[in-house]
């Protein structure tokens, strides 16, 4: 182990509530050191949500800067000049009004990688419009089928828009940071989460803007979705195009007669052949299944409530859940993924306190004005 891959990197993040934080914990523990700057009035919104802000700001450290206050921006200008990165989450032109934009900031440090992170980027007809992450997925077209199908429940919950905004957004920083090697100097990042998504949408996308039927990118499978078990239990089937796993799967499910299926016939008939796997997936337990489904080597598993993910003997081997302390009441966090063999990741330090770090992250600048928290 020689450290952590981006150890020495120093990130400013005025970035609040999902998707900045996200990018950040993923830079954090990569080894970036990460400090919050938060409003002097409660700080980050998501800390009224303690297991939300806890789960993202681990390996983070909490200054209060008010920035309303020319001691506060002159802070922030100050701490930007030894800064590698700044992550800002505000709508288009709040950070020029503040003196604080990207070529104001870089005029004091050219090295800096500046990323603006809002939901329609700098430009365009929706650029100051509010949005949160249902309304990305509706723009970007995520929604499409709950439109043809006129299914306007409520979308799965998981903020996909914050998720992969954030992801891009660290992408991003470690892609200017590679390039500052070679060039010497920082860059501007524009990045909005609805771009995000629309990224995601690549594929089905590709088929529409060219015409092309959306059966060349997904068609409906009968064996392609969750299934309850005698036991009420689910499962999850996720055989594709696959002749090979279908037929193993019908076989072993008691349905021969639908074994000789083409990819073709099973979407034509997916309704039909659905219906009867699900009534023959209700006969048995999932442990029962689980050993047939095992054997025959098809895609499958279980369908988990959160409580029963962290006891997956996959999911324990793989590490991906730690506490932050050996004591017994140390909090538990989801770890993030990648596996080095040679740099060490993970969790350093605890999510912070509101401010914690002020005097000491503000005590490395060349001055240290007074005003900090609020004070006037």
């Amino acid at each position: 182990m020689i450290g952590s891959p981006l150890e020495g990197v120093r990130i400013l993040s005025l970035a609040e509530q999902y998707p900045g934080p996200y990018a950040t914990l993923l830079l954090a523990d990569l080894g970036a050191e990460v400090t919050l700057i938060e409003r002097p009035d409660g700080g980050d919104p998501a800390r009224k949500y303690k297991s939300l802000f806890s789960s993202l700001s681990r390996n983070k450290r909490s200054v209060v800067l008010d920035l309303k206050s020319a001691a506060g921006r002159e802070s922030l200008s100050e701490l930007s000049k030894t800064a590698d990165v700044l992550i800002e989450g505000y709508r288009p032109d709040v950070m020029k009004k503040l003196g604080l934009s990207y070529v104001e900031v870089s005029s004091l440090n050219r090295r800096l990688i500046y990323l603006s992170l809002t939901g329609f980027g700098q430009n365009g007809p929706y650029r100051r419009r509010p949005v949160h992450d249902l309304s990305c997925q509706g723009l970007a077209g995520v929604l499409f089928q709950h439109r043809r199908t006129g299914t306007l429940q409520v979308p799965f919950h998981l903020p996909v828009a914050d998720l992969a905004s954030g992801t891009l957004a660290a992408l991003g920083v470690v892609s200017a940071l590679l390039a500052r090697e070679r060039t010497g100097h920082g860059c501007y990042i524009d990045l909005a989460m609805t771009d995000s998504l629309v990224s995601w949408m690549t594929a089905y996308l590709y088929a529409s803007l060219n015409g092309r039927p959306m059966a060349e990118v997904y068609e409906e499978e009968p064996g392609y979705g969750t299934f309850t078990c005698a036991d009420k239990k689910v499962i999850t089937l996720s055989i594709a195009h696959e002749d090979h796993y279908w037929q193993a799967l019908c076989r072993s499910t008691g349905l021969e007669h639908l074994a000789s299926a083409t990819h073709e016939d099973r979407v034509q008939h997916a309704s039909d052949y659905r219906a009867q796997l699900a009534a023959a997936i209700a006969k048995e337990p999932l442990d029962a299944w689980a050993n047939i489904f095992n054997t025959i080597e098809i895609p499958w598993g279980d369908v988990l409530e959160l409580n029963e993910v962290a006891r997956d003997p996959q999911l324990r081997t793989r590490d991906l859940f730690v506490r932050l302390s050996a004591n017994d009441d140390g909090e538990w966090h989801v770890n993030q993924p990648l596996q080095f063999d040679c740099y060490k990741t993970g969790i350093r330090l605890p999510p912070p306190k509101l401010g914690e770090h002020t005097q000491e992250i503000l005590s490395r600048c060349e001055s240290s004005p007074t005003a900090l928290s609020g004070e006037r």
